[in-house]
């Protein structure tokens, strides 16, 4: 679902575009759509979005044509900016896209903890993903061409693919799934998972992962700023690499397993981050699609294996889940 260098440009044209031929709604009704958060050591963060209502066609598995219209819709957001959120004595203010982040307290609660927030006339529940005591690790991975089937290592592939598809015709690696499944240990360990995507997918891909099977998790996507004063919030890589030093932040006591393919540099990403946080990645996974890995992948593969840092490069993970899970791989 990731967006290419190269399509940047035309993704601010396709959001400006979609509100105004899509959006269907009450621009004088709020409503919160709702992100999946995390805890710190310290806190609670919840996130979301205030937007006007819309109304909302469900993605169902029709032509392309009509797939392509549905995931257009998706863009068609009204964002309301400077609108006061609040939780119990915490508050925090809309930025010009609509987002919000809350900084709770924390609690003596484990697992998910549902945290009410609300808005003038409108209120909703903000999941925060709190960590258990007894987690050995916490999995980080890349979506585009790890999880899921996009070709983003191929522009025009990766837009046919994000573009056309559905809940039901996105293709979920099954070897992803097993593997997020058993470095989960049945959820004793937090899973994040990290892409360019624009907050705009958030539910889409939550409910294909939910269908895959997969454990729910916090996501950190792209706010992409189609703004009058922004364009995008930085580069490709520095969004995955600001967001892998969160989630390290947010758990100084465990290590970090790292997941991703070569496709879209993760192999850089990820050496950068083990270079700014000495010895708290344990091990890196990476998937090649396509044509496989190139020259500055390998560079960067032994880049991370000079660290001490154990590497696995493959065009599919079942290596790795002979040694995760021997009794059924």
């Amino acid at each position: 679902m990731g967006l290419g260098k190269s399509l940047l440009r035309a993704a601010a044209i396709v959001e400006v575009a979609a509100e105004r031929v899509f959006f269907q709604g009450d621009l004088e009704r709020l409503t919160i759509e709702p992100y999946d958060g995390y805890a710190t050591p310290d806190h609670l963060i919840a996130r979301g979005r205030v937007l006007a209502a819309r109304e909302v066609e469900k993605i169902d598995g029709r032509s392309k044509l009509a797939n392509a219209r549905q995931m257009m819709r998706l863009f068609a957001t009204h964002e309301v900016a400077d609108v006061t959120v609040t939780s119990g004595a915490s508050s925090a203010v809309t930025d010009a896209e609509g987002y919000f982040t809350l900084f709770l307290p924390r609690t003596d609660q484990v697992g998910w903890v549902n945290v009410a927030v609300s808005i003038s006339g409108h209120a909703a529940i903000c999941p925060v993903l709190v960590a258990r005591p007894d987690a050995d690790v916490v999995v980080i991975s890349d979506i585009d061409d790890t999880m899921i089937h996009t070709g983003a290592w191929s522009t025009p592939r990766n837009l046919w693919t994000s573009f056309t598809g559905n809940v039901e015709s996105r293709e979920v690696f099954a070897d992803a799934v097993t593997l997020i499944r058993a470095l989960s240990q049945q959820d004793r360990n937090p899973v994040y998972f990290v892409s360019s995507s624009p907050w705009n997918f958030h539910g889409f891909l939550t409910t294909v992962f939910a269908r895959a099977g997969l454990p729910n998790a916090p996501k950190f996507l792209r706010d992409y700023g189609f703004g009058t004063d922004q364009f995008i919030t930085g580069r490709h890589g520095d969004h995955k690499g600001s967001a892998i030093d969160r989630i390290l932040a947010a758990h100084p006591a465990l290590p970090a397993v790292l997941i991703g393919d070569t496709g879209q540099h993760d192999a850089q990403i990820y050496a950068d981050a083990a270079v700014r946080h000495p010895g708290r990645i344990a091990r890196v996974i990476l998937r090649a699609p396509g044509r496989g890995a190139d020259t500055d992948d390998l560079l960067q593969v032994e880049r991370l294996r000079s660290l001490a840092i154990p590497v696995f490069v493959g065009p599919d993970f079942r290596p790795v889940l002979r040694e995760l899970t021997p009794h059924r791989v």
